[in-house]
């Protein structure tokens, strides 16, 4: 008696018609069968009926379940079996006694290794999450594990079927987009982009090399899209490829499970199955590689194809058995397994170029991963370290090759190449010195006498070494062909050691005329150095001697001697390019290593003294005559603040050009003791300076006037709360007796000034706090309305309260309202 259940929403199980040999259970990968072998109720995954046992007549909900196959073993079982006494002994432990034993094994990828893989016990039925006992139905395999009428776990299995789908596309789609990544496409949805069929037929063309004809590449109608799906599996089928149930409308109508199949069953033919390994088949000899591989590593136990690689570190330890450059395997944190696999897979697709097919939560967030899309990643990992393999023995095989070579026939391309090369060189040589000119510099001169020295100790000894190696050489070839009793070898003419002989003596003679040209040439150099230094030097000194008496002889109205001292002033500039020369001069003077001089008593040294004194002089001459004028017109200022205002800006203008930059106008008001943030004075700089990089003397005398006048101003009476209240939007209490404000003064204030609400500091918490920033914009806006012109004022409070609300304290942190 058959029944018919509704099937549980979602995509279909991902083993079934879509994989080769659809319509048998699938002993290679048999935990993606969805058949009973019990002869209990079958539930597939093509259709919608479950047959039910004759004792039971009650419909079944199709369950995903785990197929149970005893009867087959592992290949590491297989292993087991052939390399001990008895498959039923317990496996030996696997450890790593030293250093040696694992360099040992890493020398499996060279082949020179075989032993018998031994593995710790498994119980790995125990930690499967569903089982499924032979002879029981799916649905008696989750009464095994629940309690009657619980569908929970049913549930759960559908949900983990769910991640296994969402795990396979997303694979499938990585490893697709790896293939025809050479044409510039790129899959987005596994599902809708296959349906037209055209990026299937360039993936098929990727992976055969081949073409599959004319096709609609940009198919608009159904049948279009019919047509090259169907060119694509008619083309799979001439390749000997099994496809049981897959129809071009499977593909068009986006059947999931079947799109999933098919693509399987393409990385199952072009990246799987041409792994062998002891003639198994591909998933056990993919299988049998990863464990000989591993085997000599304590925590790595691979068993299968999904839990043994949870915790990151099989593929840790095969990326130190092949590349032990790119990971400290002993360094690594045993219980980071997100950590261990990222790194892994980050390593294998920067150093290596395996591409990364699955996320870190693909494997270690899941109890049981998905076998194919780790088998699809895994064989990426076995064909990159096989081709590292093949490359390196290829590689072992030309280097002895090579190192095997010898005999006459190398002996003598050697000499003839070697002496071919040495009377090449040796004419090249004749020939610059023939040819070589002089640029009448002495830097020219003494560069082509260093390299003539440079010859002398450096390429002349290695062609004297080399000649005398090549007349040896010609004297084996012929003791070795004598020794072998073959026909004598003589040196082609032009090779031959009389040959040799008669260039060697052209490059000694060419060689000492070389030298005494580059003698003579440097001693008349030297002496046209001496005699221009000393013009250009006297010169000079006589015009600095001149300047220096003007200074000194100044007398008269202050305006007189201000009108001299800029005409002398504008003397230096010239003054200053004279001595740039001069001291280019003197450089190549010193290049030459002339250190007397026979035509001047000057040197550069003290030139450079000198006219610095007559620059200072000007200089300091031309300040002093400047403040004077400048302190003339500041009547305002009684004359002890005049000189110490002078005496101050003298004292921080180190540079002597009347002028201070930020820093030095920030020191002269600090020891005056007016104090101000980085930002003010930055801005008290800026608008002194009018913009520039210096403040001159009348700028700095005219702020320090604005300063110590009491001008009674809104603005000024605004930066003053600001300073009791050291930047803060509020003043309290106890900042204005630190300020030395009288107490009736407070009292005054703390009655008419609003109390503030906003942010505060840790220390004033608990504190009464004003807001004299509104109390200030009360008073101008009472003034203005009274028509006392208060709006320049009013602007420039706005403007300083919106920075003072804005920028709290340095030392303080404003959190919270009050």
């Amino acid at each position: 008696m058959a029944s018919t259940t509704e099937r549980p929403q979602g995509p279909r199980p991902l083993s079934d018609s879509s994989l080769p040999g659809n319509g048998q259970c699938n002993e290679e990968f048999p935990e993606f069968c969805l058949h009973d072998h019990s002869g209990g109720t079958q539930s597939t995954a093509g259709s919608h009926t479950s047959t039910s046992s004759p004792a039971s007549t009650t419909p079944t909900t199709p369950t995903y379940t785990e197929h149970s196959t005893p009867e087959k073993t592992s290949p590491a079982s297989r292993i087991r079996t052939n390399s001990g006494p008895s498959s039923s002994s317990s496996p030996s432990p696997r450890t790593r006694r030293d250093k040696k034993e694992l360099a040992a094994a890493r020398l499996q990828r060279a082949g020179s290794s075989n032993f018998a893989l031994t593995r710790k016990d498994s119980n790995a039925a125990k930690k499967n999450r569903f089982r499924s006992a032979t002879g029981s139905s799916p649905a008696d395999a989750l009464a095994a594990v629940e309690p009657p009428h619980d569908q929970g776990l049913t549930r759960m299995a559908f949900a983990e079927q769910q991640k296994w789908v969402s795990v396979q596309q997303k694979t499938f789609t990585k490893w697709l987009n790896t293939k025809i990544e050479s044409r510039s496409l790129e899959v987005k949805d596994l599902v809708t982009d296959l349906s037209d069929g055209v990026i299937l037929i360039h993936l098929l063309e990727c992976l055969s090399n081949d073409t599959l004809g004319r096709y609609a590449a940009k198919p608009k109608l159904r049948i279009q899209r019919f047509e090259n799906v169907n060119l694509s599996l008619d083309f799979i089928k001439s390749r000997s490829i099994q496809l049981t149930n897959i129809g071009a409308e499977d593909v068009v109508n986006g059947n999931q499970k079947i799109i999933l199949g098919l693509i399987w069953t393409l990385i199952l033919r072009f990246t799987i199955s041409d792994i062998n390994e002891e003639g198994m088949t591909a998933k056990e000899g993919l299988l049998l590689w990863c464990q000989r591989k591993t085997a000599c590593y304590d925590e790595v136990e691979v068993r299968d194809f999904s839990g043994s690689w949870n915790d990151g570190l099989a593929f840790c330890a095969l990326l130190d058995i092949h590349r032990p450059d790119l990971i400290d395997y002993d360094a690594l944190d045993k219980s980071d397994h997100r950590g261990n696999m990222q790194m892994a897979f980050d390593i294998a697709h920067k150093e290596i170029g395996i591409p990364k097919l699955l996320d870190v939560e693909d494997v270690c967030d899941v109890a049981k991963p998905d076998e194919r899309s780790l088998m699809t990643y895994i064989a990426y990992w076995f064909h990159a370290f096989s081709q590292m393999e093949k490359v390196e023995n290829a590689g072992r095989r030309v280097e002895k090759f090579v190192n095997n070579m010898a005999g006459a026939w190398e002996m003598q391309s050697a000499y003839e190449r070697r002496m071919r090369e040495l009377l090449r060189q040796i004419r090249e040589q004749v020939q610059t010195w023939q040819q070589a000119t002089f640029q009448g510099t002495y830097a020219d001169a003494k560069a082509q006498a260093n390299a003539f020295s440079a010859y002398k100790k450096g390429k002349k000894r290695d062609w004297v070494a080399e000649k005398s190696e090549l007349a040896t050489l010609l004297g084996n070839i012929k003791t070795k062909l004598g020794t072998y009793r073959l026909r004598p070898y003589d040196p082609p003419p032009e090779l031959s050691l009389e040959t040799m002989e008669k260039e060697w003596t052209n490059l000694s003679q060419t060689e000492m005329k070389r030298a005494q040209l580059i003698n003579e040439t440097i001693r008349d150099i030297k002496n046209a150095l001496r005699k221009s230094f000393a013009d250009k030097a006297n010169d000079f000194a006589m015009a600095l001697n001149t300047m220096q008496l003007a200074i000194s002889g100044l007398d008269g109205d202050v305006e007189d001697q201000l009108h001299h001292v800029r005409k002398l002033s504008d003397n230096l500039p010239p003054l200053d390019k004279y001595l740039e020369t001069i001291a280019a001069v003197d450089a190549k003077c010193q290049e030459a290593n002339i250190e007397e001089n026979d035509f001047t008593t000057y040197t550069y040294d003290e030139l450079v003294y000198e006219h610095g004194l007559v620059k200072s002089s000007v200089q300091k001459k031309l300040a002093f005559l400047d403040n004077q004028m400048v302190a003339r017109n500041m009547t305002n200022l009684t004359p002890i603040q005049l000189e110490e205002f002078e005496s101050v800006f003298r004292h921080f203008d180190r540079d002597d050009t009347n002028s201070l930059q930020e820093l030095e106008f920030s020191a002269a008001l600090a020891s005056l003791g007016l104090v101000f943030s980085e930002d003010e004075m930055h801005d008290y700089f800026m608008e002194t300076s009018k913009g520039r990089d210096h403040v001159t003397f009348e700028q700095f005398i005219r702020f320090m006037v604005d300063v110590t006048e009491d001008q009674n101003t809104a603005d000024q009476v605004f930066q003053s709360f600001r300073e009791v209240a050291d930047g803060k939007p509020y003043v309290t209490e106890m900042d204005l007796r630190h300020s030395l404000v009288p107490d009736e003064v407070i009292d005054k204030l703390i009655e008419i000034i609003p109390e503030h609400n906003g942010p505060d500091t840790a220390e004033d918490r608990g504190m009464p706090q004003y807001d004299y920033i509104a109390f200030m914009e009360k008073l101008i806006s009472d003034e203005k309305a009274a028509g006392g012109g208060g709006g320049a004022a009013n602007g420039v409070l706005q403007e300083r309260t919106n920075g003072a609300g804005k920028l709290p304290p340095k030392d303080a942190k404003l959190n919270g309202n009050h």
